[in-house]
């Protein structure tokens, strides 16, 4: 038998369907819920006044009144979006059940995280591990959400023109699962219809398209340009780059960047950042004139080993709540929040950075 009385471990939440799923959302007032009796009743509901009674059952009324009033008038005003989410492997005795990849996915508002700058590139490498191995362990609410945070992925790219070599890497990846599952359907878990499944594939081809027919435009400023730094802070910002891709591709653009770009130093600089010193000595690489070749080692090495993630900001996990949250720096400096409710006296020595891998590997039970 389900328990259908007020629980005091739990007052309950109330949810609103969105175009990026479930969401929860807050009344104004915080104390709202406890004083349903000085609610105006007249201004949340005049067409059923005589459904209203005096003693117990007014009380009822009330709530049943002001639940339809905010479900129907304050759900775009009043809309909650969540920052954090308790990860839960095991039922215990408040809480029955546990947190899945597809629920996290879902609470974790990585809608608004691709507008930042800094969670850009750790949104997109989360989708593309869940593309490749994780897709049919969402739900269909899940499934939805993520197919609605690509597509703003997509469109961004387009709009601003940046980027566009991540999210080919990703659509590639994820129309390759598809084909895949779509070919095999019955043998593998696909939740909802084939014909959506087709639909959604036959989008990602559309969206391939449309970025390999991307045209950045030339840049026709009359400001000053990165060929106008000095030399040495042109060099400076090469240093700053962990992926070789972008180093090649900025060294084609003049003369000058395409020299630095192929300083032995600058290489081997990011060899040291992404490999440890005792694979150097697995694959050393000498060119002819016995110097060690640290551009062709850098390849070489990326073959065997996994390349060290670099994020510019990444989702925080608490280990003394187990809550998987999004810090926020600015509020963090200004009001010490740690953007969640932890109990812990020193709340930032219980926070552990958690790469795209390890989020995927927190609801693997």
């Amino acid at each position: 038998m389900p328990f259908l009385g007020q629980d005091w471990r739990s007052p309950g939440w109330s949810w609103i369907k969105t175009e990026d799923g479930w969401k929860r959302f807050e009344y104004f007032g915080h104390n709202l819920g406890d004083n349903i009796n000085e609610l105006d009743l007249d201004e949340l509901d005049n067409d059923n006044k005589e459904n209203v009674f005096v003693g117990g059952v007014c009380e009822v009324a009330a709530k049943k009144r002001k639940k339809d009033f905010f479900n129907n008038n304050t759900k775009s005003q009043f809309l909650f979006q969540e920052k954090w989410i308790y990860v839960q492997k095991e039922s215990t005795r408040e809480r029955h059940g546990y947190c899945t990849l597809g629920e996290a996915f879902n609470r974790l508002d990585f809608s608004s995280a691709i507008q930042d700058v800094r969670r850009f590139n750790y949104v997109v490498k989360l989708l593309q591990l869940i593309a490749k191995s994780q897709l049919t362990s969402l739900s269909g609410a899940a499934q939805k959400n993520y197919f609605n945070v690509l597509e703003k992925i997509v469109r961004k790219v387009l709009d601003d023109h940046q980027n566009p070599r991540l999210i080919k890497a990703l659509l590639q990846d994820l129309s390759s699962t598809l084909c895949i599952l779509i070919r095999e359907v019955g043998r593998s878990v696909l939740v909802g219809n084939i014909n959506i499944w087709a639909c959604r594939l036959e989008t990602i081809l559309n969206w391939q398209q449309q970025l390999n027919n991307l045209q950045i435009p030339k840049n026709v400023s009359k400001g000053m340009t990165l060929s106008d730094l000095p030399l040495h802070m042109q060099n400076n910002i090469l240093y700053k780059f962990t992926d070789a891709c972008d180093i090649i591709n900025l060294g084609q653009a003049t003369p000058t960047l395409l020299m630095l770009s192929e300083d032995m130093l600058l290489w081997k600089k990011l060899c040291q950042f992404h490999f440890a010193e005792k694979q150097f000595c697995r694959h050393l690489i000498l060119s002819e004139k016995g110097h060690v070749d640290w551009k062709l080692m850098f390849f070489s090495l990326q073959k065997y080993y996994p390349q060290k993630e670099h994020y510019g900001d990444t989702l925080q996990f608490c280990k003394h709540c187990s809550i998987l949250f999004w810090k926020d720096r600015q509020l963090a400096l200004i009001f010490k929040d740690s953007g969640h409710p932890c109990t812990a006296n020193d709340p930032d020595s219980c926070l552990t950075p958690v790469s795209p891998q390890h989020f995927i590997d927190l609801f693997k039970f």
